[in-house]
């Protein structure tokens, strides 16, 4: 097939012989995607693995994000070598973001391609923003594992400010494990397909409350429901008012099989923690969390892992303390006003 027409022509290119910018191609970018992406994640810090499913699951169910107008890919010598995707979201604040990853090789890093192509996606991103309402307050935005200790130079030489920390936290479920009841007047449920979206509705309602978060599109509920690794309700800890017969709040724990191969060992997450307002400081995230654990052990798991907003308004570090979870590392969120 003939893509001579898909080059991007930058401004400012770097000097790397048989460098050429391009647009997306469609699934035959899948393999080219996963493999930078799982490289350069590991590089930065960022312990996640993806196949090819999970990147073909992840751009179906884009929302507010055209690949065909918002990917750049760097080839050299006709070999996928990184990309950027940008995506935008209306935060419940009212501000608009407008979300990007600077995904590199690492043996190709040093020679100004990042910057290369963060320039063509604020440039991208300015255009996206022209339709949104003037003077609604925006901002440019992307994070940084903790290792990525070159992105964020890179960062902050092009003016982006830490705007958060995010904390990995770890628990070994060698130890003696948290026994929290469950409040009065509240039951765990399994989980049944008629309580998918119920679940996910009540997720989005209780994280209104956390930084930077924007109301979820159909497409990504769509996707969360494709994901085999996320999406395992078997594993779910859901707290029901049992009399009002509605959803207090949630831990939705998973195991990542992919990872826990790729770094030999047995860790499960114990994630997506919600409380929802008026079910909140009466001790239920402690007893779902215990909960969790309890669940993980019972799967031959060795730890748990989780991450949680450094700042976080609800007090969610302080009950991973009382749970024994650890901080192991910081990613960063990186922010850019755009004006």
């Amino acid at each position: 097939m003939d893509h001579t027409d898909d080059t991007i022509s930058l401004p400012d290119p770097p000097d790397v012989p048989g460098l050429v910018f391009r647009r997306f191609r469609g699934e035959s970018d899948y393999a080219g995607i996963t493999a930078v992406g799982n490289a350069s994640r590991e590089a930065d810090g960022v312990e996640l693995v993806l196949g090819i499913n999970d990147i073909a699951n992840e751009f179906t169910h884009l929302a507010n994000s055209d690949p065909a107008r918002d990917l750049i890919a760097a080839e050299i010598d006709g070999q996928f070598a990184g990309y950027s995707l940008g995506e935008w979201a209306l935060e419940h604040s009212g501000q608009y973001q407008y979300w990007f990853q600077l995904s590199l090789s690492p043996e190709w890093r040093g020679r100004g391609i990042r910057r290369a192509m963060l320039h063509w996606m604020e440039r991208r991103l300015r255009e996206v923003a022209a339709d949104h309402p003037a003077g609604a307050p925006r901002t440019f935005a992307t994070y940084a594992g903790h290792k990525a200790l070159s992105l964020m130079a890179l960062l902050e030489s092009e003016g982006y400010y830490r705007a958060r920390y995010f904390n990995k936290m770890t628990r070994s479920l060698d130890e003696p494990l948290p026994d929290f009841p469950m409040p009065p007047g509240l039951e765990m449920r399994p989980v049944l397909p008629e309580h998918y979206r119920l679940i996910w509705e009540a997720s989005e309602e209780a994280f209104q409350d956390h930084w930077g978060h924007s109301p979820s599109p159909d497409e990504h509920y769509e996707w969360w429901m494709g994901d085999p690794v996320i999406f395992t309700p078997e594993l779910w800890q859901i707290a029901w008012d049992v009399e009002k017969d509605e959803i207090a709040g949630q831990v939705r724990t998973f195991i990542d099989g992919p990872e826990n191969e790729k770094y030999q060992r047995r860790r499960g997450y114990t994630e997506m923690i919600s409380v929802r307002r008026p079910y909140r400081r009466r001790g239920l995230a402690h007893a779902l969390i215990a909960e969790s654990l309890r669940v993980l052990k019972a799967r031959g798991m060795a730890e748990s892992a989780l991450s949680v907003d450094s700042e976080s308004l609800t007090g969610a570090t302080r009950i991973y303390e009382d749970c024994g979870f650890r901080l192991v590392s910081s990613s960063v969120a990186y922010r850019k006003e755009m004006v």
